[in-house]
């Protein structure tokens, strides 16, 4: 039982920290998917974050495509809504990526 409770303590403490990083932003999730999706044509969205990297706060997208298993990521900054990187990873490097 306690190893429950502390499974849901985490998860609050991790959406009172989006919570918290998404009232800094100045660009709303749904703006930036359309940006991020811009950027990725056919792309559809696997997940989405936002956080602080290399001192921005930047909205994360994680992004599909048809014609591969490759994940596309695409960051843009949730203050200026401008896009400032789009990184394509393999499967494989996405998955040792979230371990």
């Amino acid at each position: 039982m306690a190893l429950a409770a502390t499974g849901l303590a985490g998860c609050a403490s991790e959406d009172a920290k989006e919570a918290k990083l998404m009232s800094r932003a100045n660009i709303s999730k749904a703006d930036a998917e359309k940006t991020a999706l811009t950027k990725v044509p056919n792309g559809t969205m696997k997940s989405a974050e936002i956080e602080e990297e290399k001192g921005k706060l930047i909205w994360s997208f994680d992004l599909t495509t048809p014609d591969t298993k490759d994940i596309t990521e695409v960051n843009v900054d949730a203050l200026t809504g401008e896009v400032v990187s789009v990184e394509k990873e393999s499967a494989a490097s996405e998955a040792k990526e979230k371990d």
